[in-house]
């Protein structure tokens, strides 16, 4: 009996550590761009640095803005399309009171531009968590029971409505802001220099970061948000207000794409109505990236998306270039959709029966 049970387990045992085709290709597409890394590592060190650099600060800018479709996913399962442009709105609120209403114009020192930059934050940061809780508020909570198609094709809708807004409110074209960071070099790794204006970006996205981890792991609010994320039923039977808890989850997500707009705008130095449904689209690839509704696994997914579009606009060998950034990020997200469709830190979780 004992040999007979043996004989019929190896075959099974044979099976389990057998690799699939998929994941083969997996590998290989990996061991293909790890090879490509280490040579251009090898050949140019210093280049590399300072793109690696430049992709963690970029990095951080998706990470607000994919934390915000990952804390709405996980309290709700919506992919909330609106949200890159309610960050867009947000930089264009930065771009008005930095440039219109405080008249900063780049060069002027810290004691200046600081106080300014600082109250910009807080005012982008109230509107887009005010818009994102008023879209909530009316465009899907009466659509709360509805089929899941109904609020997503709301969302997509949205979106086009604050496009629209937005052409209305600056016109087509690119609005301007000035150069308000200082760009100094903080510190100097042979050739590679970092910049003032590139760590500014980290000094504000990790406070932020750090911010949300507290309130979701530690507060009475953040308990709330969690409950109502496993089960809304069961949260409501506990005494928890459900839907003051879903509007607070969008105000808290929108605040994060209003510092996002305000980091963005001060970076890279414009913005267009466009820019939010791509920056948007690149952020929600961060965030399947990393597992959707994981909020570690949103900063992961966004650092990576941000250090593989600085490789591949920056880096000089055999780089397909920046015309080719869109397509490489939205192939990695089929990737991740076929290989690994709970993303790098989510957890695969078994479908009903």
């Amino acid at each position: 009996m004992a040999s007979h049970a043996t004989s019929e387990e190896r075959p099974l045992t044979r099976l389990r550590y057998r690799p699939s085709v998929m994941s083969v290709v997996g590998l290989v597409l990996v061991g293909l761009l790890l090879f490509w890394l280490a040579v251009n590592l090898v050949k140019t060190p210093s280049d590399f640095l300072e793109i690696f650099l430049i992709g963690i600060t970029v990095g951080a800018i998706y990470a607000l803005v994919a934390l915000g479709y990952t804390l709405v996913y996980g309290i709700l399962e919506l992919i909330n399309f609106a949200h890159g442009d309610v960050f867009m709105l947000g930089a264009m609120m930065a771009a008005t009171f930095t440039t219109s209403v405080f008249g900063l114009k780049g060069g002027e020192s810290a004691s200046k531009w600081l106080p300014l930059v600082l109250v910009t934050l807080v005012v982008c940061v109230a509107f887009c968590g005010t818009l994102n809780a008023t879209i909530e508020f009316l465009a899907y909570r009466p659509l709360r029971g509805a089929p899941r198609l109904a609020p997503l094709i709301t969302a997509i809708g949205m979106s086009f409505i604050l496009q629209n807004i937005a052409i209305a409110w600056k016109g087509s074209n690119y609005v301007p802001v000035p150069s308000i960071l200082p760009r100094g070099d903080v510190f100097s790794i042979g050739s590679a220099d970092y910049q003032w204006n590139k760590l500014i970006v980290i000094l504000v996205t990790l406070p932020l970061l750090v911010l949300l981890v507290w309130l979701v792991q530690k507060t009475k609010q953040g308990k709330a948000m969690r409950a109502t994320a496993q089960d809304k039923d069961a949260a409501a039977m506990m005494g928890i207000n459900v839907n003051r808890t879903i509007s607070f989850t969008f105000l808290i997500a929108g605040g994060l794409a209003g510092a996002a707009g305000l980091l963005y705008a001060l970076y890279v130095t414009n913005v267009r109505w466009d820019q939010g449904f791509q920056l948007g689209l690149i952020a929600f690839t961060a965030a399947v990236l990393g597992g959707i509704g994981n909020l570690p696994g949103a900063v992961l997914g966004a650092v990576i998306i941000g250090l593989i579009q600085a490789f591949n606009e920056g880096l000089g060998w055999h780089s397909p270039g920046s015309d080719w950034t869109q397509s490489i990020v939205f192939s990695i997200l089929i990737l991740i959709l076929v290989f690994r469709p709970e993303g790098l830190l989510g957890e695969r979780t078994p479908e009903g029966g």
